[in-house]
């Protein structure tokens, strides 16, 4: 039994003297100090318990376990309870104490000793984004206003994560961003031995581009689009003459498919196309050419599903037209797919959107100035309403250099009917127009003034806030031909009405920071060879300069 005595003993020192070491303590003047220290790689951690009233602690180091020469390293607050010496050096043993003063003196916890481990190699950070639904292996992306991201850095398993700038927060190695502005996010990776590294994920959110194509604009319209016999072709007396009357851009509607022959465009339409065009561009104006109607092969094909067909000739057509114009200004010249694909519902605007997607993507792979030329894709039926409810989601372009198109004819009884049908009669005073005498069964309905159409083109900004450019392809208030019955200061009204309205959406489009091109026919405002101005008044409405008073009394 003598024999097994020391033994024991000895078992229960070894037990007793690995408990000191873990927690050392110290007690004085009725407060208990207990110390605890650990080394890392990157510095030595110091930890320690306070029973009792301490009014101020010491932190002391040195590289042995003698008291005697240590030196004093810190003075913590008398609430701390932690300390971490990133000064120690590595591979080399340090013994703490923790000095506690009480209202009776001086004392000491016991000490600890910890060694700082190697230092280990940090971990390289492998970037990857999200930007379009898919991941890429980068560090940078540009991502449109009000639009998403996912940044998602590798590795995926190990260490942690935590991250700063673009809205990032927490130590989810994932983030999703909607950023406003362009920024950086920073994350920073640490592995499990302790060392960090950092990764800057560059994101460009490009400047909202808004009036793309200068105001006021006009179409070239029932011209080349006609499908009907006595259209007279454009001439270059027409173009020059709309340049000097102050017009800016011109919107050429065109019927493509209606020129074609088993698929093929006749060179001879498509050489007139390209003169018009050339006429257009030599005076300085900005120009879109689209598919307009074109006996609604198209645009009338239903949207009930998607048809391979459809988008084969869709992609034929436009190809012949990107390659003739392939090397024309791609800033001055624009492309539209259609003009008013009838979609009007979700499920319909989601088929006319895919083959939006395939037009863009076929006439950014045509290369040259088509592959960042303006391409503007319509809203469904190009209605404001139909739009914001069901064409948010526009097509992408990786050039980000694509346009939204609506048209805005509102209150279309006011604007553009001319019989009475069982849904509604037509319209014939506007606003500060309306009369109160004759015909006041002609005035507008329902108080449709100026604020009514504030806001209802304002619903738009929704795309120029995140930085996608609207156009307002046509938008015109017509005047009620005589066979309607409106005579003297009555059809006078509405002609007056008819400038008010013009003048006013003319000058509520640029205000909006849109762009627009008024709707206008042969022998409308201008004469369609000579170029002459057959009304002054409805041409300075177009322009936005001016309108005529309404007739009081009336």
């Amino acid at each position: 039994m003598r024999t097994l005595i020391p033994a024991l003993l000895l078992a229960f020192g070894a037990s007793a003297g690995s408990l000191a070491q873990a927690q050392s303590c110290g007690s004085g003047g009725g407060a208990t100090v207990c110390l605890t220290a650990s080394g890392t790689a990157n510095n030595n951690q110091l930890s320690w318990t306070v029973s009792g009233n301490v009014s101020r602690l010491e932190v002391y180091r040195d590289i042995d376990a003698d008291p005697a020469g240590r030196t004093r390293i810190a003075v913590p607050g008398s609430s701390a309870r932690s300390y971490a010496d990133g000064s120690a050096n590595t591979g080399t043993p340090y013994w703490y104490w923790v000095k506690f003063t009480t209202n009776a003196g001086s004392y000491n916890s016991g000490s600890a000793s910890a060694t700082r481990g190697s230092s280990c190699a940090p971990t390289a950070i492998t970037p990857y984004i999200s930007a379009n639904g898919s991941w890429t292996q980068t560090s940078s992306a540009t991502v449109t206003a009000g639009n998403s991201a996912i940044l998602g850095p590798q590795p995926t398993t190990g260490g942690s994560w935590g991250w700063s700038g673009c809205g990032t927060s927490g130590s989810a190695r994932q983030q999703t961003i909607t950023p406003t502005a362009s920024c950086t996010a920073t994350a920073t990776y640490t592995n499990t031995c302790g060392a960090k590294t950092t990764q800057a994920f560059a994101i460009t959110v490009p400047s909202a581009q808004t009036q793309v194509f200068p105001n006021p604009g006009i179409n070239l319209g029932n011209t080349l689009e006609a499908f009907w016999p006595g259209a007279a072709a454009p001439t270059k007396a027409l173009i020059d003459s709309i340049r000097d009357r102050g017009f800016k851009t011109l919107r050429i509607p065109v019927a493509w498919d209606f020129h074609s022959t088993n698929g093929t465009i006749d060179p001879a339409f498509m050489a007139q196309v390209k003169q018009t065009v050339d006429w257009a561009l030599a005076d300085g104006l900005y120009v879109i050419i689209n598919d307009h109607y074109d006996l609604g092969w198209f645009e009338r094909n239903g949207f009930n599903s998607y048809d391979p067909a459809i988008n084969a000739k869709l992609i034929n057509m436009w190809t012949q037209v990107a390659n003739t114009f392939k090397w024309y200004d791609s800033d001055k010249l624009a492309f539209a797919v259609a003009n008013e694909p009838d979609a009007p519902t979700q499920a319909k605007t989601d088929v006319l959107y895919k083959y939006q997607q395939n037009w863009i993507t076929a006439m950014r792979a045509n290369g040259g100035g088509n592959a960042v030329r303006w391409l503007i894709v319509q809203g469904p039926n190009t209605n404001i309403d139909n739009t914001i409810n069901y064409g948010k989601n526009l097509p992408s372009d990786p050039a980000n250099k694509r346009m939204v198109e609506v048209h805005f004819y509102d209150p279309f009884d006011f604007t553009l009917m001319e019989t009475d049908e069982s849904w509604g009669t037509w319209s014939a005073f506007w606003g500060s127009y309306n009369v109160s005498n004759q015909f006041t069964n002609r005035n507008v309905k329902g108080g449709y003034n100026e604020s009514s159409i504030d806001a209802q083109l304002a619903k738009m900004k929704y795309f120029t806030d995140r930085g996608i450019p609207v156009l307002i392809g046509e938008y015109r208030a017509g005047v009620k031909p005589a066979s309607l019955g409106l005579t003297g200061s009555y059809k006078d009204q509405n002609y007056r009405a008819a400038t008010h309205w013009n003048k006013y959406v003319q000058n509520k489009i640029a205000s909006l920071g849109f762009s627009g091109t008024g709707w206008v026919t042969q022998h409308d405002i201008f004469h369609e060879t000579t170029g002459e101005v057959l009304d002054w008044n409805l041409l300075g409405s177009m322009l936005g300069t001016s309108d005529i008073a309404p007739i009081p009394g009336l």
